[in-house]
């Protein structure tokens, strides 16, 4: 598949995913071998990657998932809450222990509260990269992700529930994966690259 329709394709998918369908774990597998080439701040490779398929553990996720989430939905207006991306977050949310494979990715360590913004762009940007690849490459096999942080509302219970050690691993972002209901990938809504970029000086 050509670059540039795998990067301008990849989007967040959620009420387009296939709940039905299993995701073959040799899959998965592939998709992450090929994150682990993004780039990651002095190749210290301190990402790490949980991968849940099992149901149980998925229906735990999901109770906390939607805890986070309504508790995140009571803080918006009522014109954003009826938005169609809101109701799209809700429809998968609540769907969430459907979803057939799960991703979490963490980074080793944990920030402390006055870590500054060079430390903690350097930690989460040290992850960001290989998620974002992780993405277009499931994209490029036909499987819709999205990346939500919703959950770290409740870090610590997820933590508790899969057995990673809180004070060692931060949870960085999770990725719901499955097959696409139909084929229906195309290129989202964007601002002009003019609106957004500027040359030797800032321009709001």
């Amino acid at each position: 598949m050509d670059f540039d329709e795998v990067a301008t394709t990849t989007r967040s998918v959620r009420r387009r995913l296939d709940l039905t369908r299993p995701v073959a774990r040799g899959v998965v597998e592939e998709c992450l071998r090929l994150a682990l080439h993004a780039p990651n701040g002095a190749n210290r490779q301190d990402w790490r990657f949980l991968v849940i398929d099992a149901p149980e553990l998925r229906a735990g996720i999901a109770e906390h998932y939607r805890a986070a989430f309504a508790a995140y939905r009571a803080t918006l207006s009522d014109e954003v809450a009826r938005s169609g991306m809101t109701t799209s977050a809700q429809y998968l949310a609540d769907r969430f222990q459907d979803v057939p494979v799960l991703v979490l990715g963490c980074a080793r360590g944990r920030l402390t509260d006055s870590a500054s913004a060079a430390k903690r762009s350097s930690f989460y940007g040290s992850v960001y990269p290989a998620l974002w690849s992780f993405m277009m490459a499931a994209r490029s096999r036909g499987l819709g992700t999205t990346l939500t942080t919703v959950h770290l509302a409740r870090e610590r219970e997820v933590a508790e529930l899969l057995g990673i050690p809180f004070d060692e691993v931060t949870q960085v972002a999770l990725i719901p994966l499955a097959h696409m209901a139909n084929d229906g990938f195309h290129a989202g809504p964007r601002r002009a690259l003019g609106e957004v970029m500027s040359w030797n000086n800032w321009q709001p």
